[in-house]
């Protein structure tokens, strides 16, 4: 039996690398459930797992087992009701790639990341990358928003990955971590990597300005190593993020500014919505936790459309 680390993932087939570097094709044997854990993919890139030799012409081997998860990114599965997709596991860091034209991230989406990474303690970066096409005032309200999310704690980035401003930054953010890069399809996230990694290749798409949408370039989650000890996951574009598995009375818990103010509320169990003596409205009222953040609360408990 080898141990390995899973580098793709293509549905029924995976591409996992043993310790000595070799990369075999693997498959599961037979069935294959975590407990506990209702997700369309038992397997995610950056699972560490336990194989056998299956065919040695044919370069194939059998997952027999995966090793226990420091942490994961999931979301609500598009294609199986009451299933979550896990992105990606074992990480490091999160980085969400962001825009805010062309094609537009909305902040309810941004605020949704962040409480999925949240509730799994993954430190996230935002990278707002296309400073380059933004004019005076929309690189005026980037800032605004920028500052709103440094205010609460979130280390931000600004790139142009075409102009190559704060590419070097960006290439120092990912050094000697496993890195998640997600963002909607089109915001530039083959282009930043292929910037700061050259000889990956990653196919590029222009943004349709039909649509103001991006094509999606990549197909499947695939783990590059970049330098030494030095991992970034490649994820398709999220169209949508349904929460995974997340009850709604915990949701606050994973906003730091509520979180913080949680044991101020008259209610233990208060959902801050309509309660009296509610902490977290009164800190709404005085601009103390910023307005788009408790919108984007008061969606992910009622489960309004999460593409918002």
């Amino acid at each position: 039996m080898q141990t390995g680390l899973i580098l793709r993932s293509t549905g029924s087939w995976y591409e996992v690398r043993n310790t000595d570097g070799h990369i075999y094709r693997a498959r599961l044997k037979g069935k294959f459930k975590i407990q506990g854990l209702k997700v369309t993919n038992p397997i995610a890139v950056g699972d560490r797992v336990r194989f056998d030799l299956e065919d040695e012409l044919e370069n194939t081997v059998v997952i027999t087992d995966i090793e226990p998860r420091d942490n994961y990114i999931i979301r609500k599965s598009v294609h199986k009701t009451g299933h979550g997709h896990i992105l990606a596991a074992n990480l490091d860091q999160a980085v969400l790639i962001v825009t805010l034209a062309f094609p537009r991230t909305s902040l309810g989406f941004i605020d949704r990341f962040l409480v999925t990474s949240e509730s799994f303690r993954i430190p996230t970066t935002l990278v707002f990358n296309k400073a380059d096409i933004l004019k005076d005032e929309a690189l005026d309200y980037q800032r605004e928003i920028i500052d709103l999310y440094e205010n609460i704690g979130y280390h931000c980035l600004e790139t142009s990955a075409t102009e190559g401003e704060n590419v070097a930054v960006f290439r120092n953010l990912l050094d000697q971590k496993i890195s998640l890069l997600a963002g909607h399809s089109g915001v530039g996230k083959s282009s930043l990597v292929n910037a700061v990694a050259p000889d990956l290749h990653l196919r590029t798409n222009e943004v349709s300005t039909f649509a103001n949408k991006g094509v999606h370039t990549t197909t499947f989650a695939e783990m590059f190593e970049i330098a030494p000890d030095t991992y970034i996951i490649d994820t398709p574009g999220i169209k949508e993020l349904g929460l995974a598995d997340m009850a709604k009375e915990e949701i606050s818990h994973y906003f730091p500014e509520m979180r913080d103010r949680l044991n101020q509320c008259r209610f233990h169990n208060c959902l801050h919505i309509n309660e009296p003596g509610c902490a977290i409205k009164e800190a709404v009222g005085t601009e103390e936790i910023a307005e788009s953040r408790y919108w984007s609360y008061l969606g992910m408990v009622s489960g309004d459309d999460n593409r918002r």
